[in-house]
């Protein structure tokens, strides 16, 4: 591919406006962007007159299951389908096998990345209940943050000592601690509870009644103390209820809170009337739970109490998917299909374009505080997704994640991802990856 690359006639969405113009793109960087660019000799000219162009997502909540979790779904594999969902960076979770809590084999990942992902990457640092000097080697440049799961929904890796999460409060700032938070004790109170009733076949519509409201604010209240009593810069992961928005503030700028909070594309779309349909397919830790608790994160979304979107891509076989409820497990693929669920939303009038890209391209980079990335400027890197107002139906025959299935098969989405580029390169177009380069990791300016 030519190193110049020259976008004509383009509908930028940046920073809150709309406005047409070419972007000169060289050696992988917004070089310029002006209303007219003449083409350069040797040049790759495209002309995106009618189409909009958006900083490319960055998703900051993924499982991509490598090491050890590969029958699901790998690096390779989940990448290409996040850049033909318009997705470029994302940052991945630490409970793959072994969990991510050496620097060692943190670095492994880092390592497979390197050599597999099309999409630019970060990676969590994983905390248990005694690995905090390991935790601490972690290096604030070029990690996104540390992972806490304070709830044992995925895997061993649950911190629930109180020691241990007071010292990791206390001493892993500067770095960024992203939090599960669900409460086990009740839940598993609500396990037995149920399992009296109904045995071992609990119907999965009690997914959101087991994994309660209750559950999700005592742990998410916790975690605020900390942060607070700490001065702790804290991001909880996937709200799932109205009472959690009251611990998140909207009075201040992005770049001055210390308590953050994300919403996942599932809790904004689906509500528990779709457990009728949907089932296992649907089953998410946190739980999706009812409708008015999705409305009231939307409205949070647009209120600036939550900062970001993100998928929480976490996806499993459809062998695993359709077992009983405690042996199926909970997750889903959504990366694909992310930026297309909240352009729909657009459609029906419920939130803008210009917010989509605050929520899933800026917010991310600020937040995380990411090099030259997340905005269409003269010197970031040229992550870019080209939209062509066209529909698209999810089907099996055009899902690219391994596990081959989508919680959005059968939608008719009315955007379609045209192009995708990962600092400045081609990577997906005509409804297809273009291999023969990979992302880059994500460093951090702090």
């Amino acid at each position: 591919m030519s190193s110049t690359i020259l976008l004509k006639s383009a509908t930028i969405v940046n920073e809150g406006q709309q406005y047409v113009a070419d972007i000169l793109i060289k050696n992988g960087i917004i070089d310029k962007i002006s209303s007219q660019i003449n083409p350069i000799e040797n040049s790759t000219v495209y002309d995106l007159e009618g189409k909009f162009v958006l900083p490319g997502c960055i998703d900051d909540q993924v499982h991509f299951r490598e090491p050890g979790l590969i029958h699901k779904a790998d690096i390779a594999s989940e990448s290409k389908a996040a850049v033909a969902g318009g997705i470029t960076s994302y940052m991945e979770m630490p409970n793959t096998i072994p969990n991510a809590l050496t620097q060692e084999i943190l670095e492994d990942k880092y390592q497979i990345a390197a050599r597999s992902s099309i999409a630019n990457y970060s990676f969590f640092m994983g905390a248990s209940n005694d690995n905090l000097e390991e935790v601490l080697k972690t290096n604030e440049k070029n990690v996104c943050g540390v992972k806490i799961f304070m709830g044992s929904s995925t895997g061993n890796m649950l911190v629930d000592r109180e020691k241990s999460l007071e010292d990791l409060f206390e001493k892993v700032p500067p770095l960024i601690i992203a939090t599960h938070c669900e409460d086990e004790g009740t839940i598993r109170a609500n396990i037995e509870k149920y399992k009296a009733i109904y045995g071992e076949n609990i119907p999965v519509e009690l997914h959101p009644i087991i994994r309660s409201e209750e559950a999700c604010f005592l742990s998410s209240s916790m975690a605020v103390r900390l942060a607070k009593k700490y001065n702790t810069r804290l991001h909880i992961l996937h709200i799932s209820t109205e009472k959690e928005l009251t611990l998140f503030d909207n009075t201040l700028p992005l770049e001055k809170k210390l308590i953050t909070a994300e919403a996942c594309v599932h809790h904004l779309w689906f509500s528990d009337e779709d457990y009728k349909t949907k089932g296992n397919y649907i089953k998410w830790n946190p739980a999706v739970k009812k409708a008015s608790d999705r409305d009231a994160i939307f409205q949070a979304v647009l209120d600036n109490r939550i900062d970001v979107i993100a998928t929480d891509h976490a996806p499993h076989t459809i062998e695993e998917k359709e077992q009983s409820y405690f042996k199926a497990p909970s997750g889903g693929p959504l990366v694909q299909h992310a930026l297309q669920a909240m352009l729909q939303k657009m459609d029906q009038g419920l939130i803008t374009i210009e917010k989509i890209v605050e929520k899933m391209a800026h917010n991310p980079s600020i937040l995380f505080q990411i090099e030259k990335r997340g905005f269409i400027k003269e010197g970031y890197f040229a992550d870019l997704v080209v939209l062509d107002k066209r529909p698209v139906t999810v089907t099996k025959s055009n899902i690219l994640y391994k596990c081959g299935w989508s919680p959005f098969e059968g939608i008719t989405f009315n955007y379609a991802i045209d192009k995708t580029f990962v600092n400045g390169n081609l990577v997906y177009a005509d409804n297809k990856i273009v291999d023969g380069t990979f992302g880059a990791r994500l460093t951090f300016n702090r």
